[in-house]
């Protein structure tokens, strides 16, 4: 069992396929075809990682199989079933420029551009398909939205855990949502 290391989900574990063992994933990343490059993954064990080494790879229908050592029949698959997998944050893809980790943006201090003043802080980016979303709870316990596109985003710190945004329109002065 490995506990020290900061671990990214990467996928979960689904059901067994074949006679001898494989395991489909159902991949949490952007980037499912870095499943071809690993040569291990760690599996979640209540709260600690395993470490297991990969034997094979393949994808259908864009889906990764797994082939892992010591797994080698549908039973054994079976018990694997709905397991969290990870890699080791050295093992990240290295991302476009302008890009973030989920797992940055959460924690960060959102202040706004034009006074100063802090708006709360990221708990949680929900992902749509036009565009992503920080959901951010405010000092005073709200939980806001907020569309995370570059004409509101205007600078993210990701090391010192701060993003500034332009909310003007957003917000009317006592800090709450606009609108009716």
């Amino acid at each position: 069992m490995v506990d020290s290391a900061r671990f990214i989900l990467i996928g979960r574990l689904g059901r067994s396929r074949g006679v001898d063992g494989e395991i489909y994933v159902t991949p949490l990343t952007d980037f499912p075809d870095r499943f071809r490059d690993l040569q291990q993954i760690y599996l979640d064990e209540k709260g600690s990682w395993r470490t297991i080494k990969i034997e094979r790879v393949r994808f259908i229908a864009g889906r990764p199989i797994l082939k892992l050592e010591e797994i080698n029949n549908p039973e054994d698959a079976g018990r694997l079933t709905n397991r969290n997998v990870a890699v080791t944050a050295d093992q990240l893809v290295e991302l476009p420029e302008g890009s973030h980790w989920v797992f940055d943006l959460v924690g960060c201090n959102v202040f706004d551009e034009a006074d100063g003043r802090r708006i709360g802080e990221v708990i949680d980016v929900l992902r749509y398909p036009a565009n992503d979303a920080y959901v951010i709870k405010t000092d005073d316990g709200r939980e806001i939205l907020f569309p995370a596109v570059s004409e509101y985003v205007k600078e993210i710190d990701a090391n010192e855990k701060k993003i500034v945004v332009r909310s003007a329109g957003l917000f009317d002065d006592s800090g709450n949502k606009s609108g009716p």
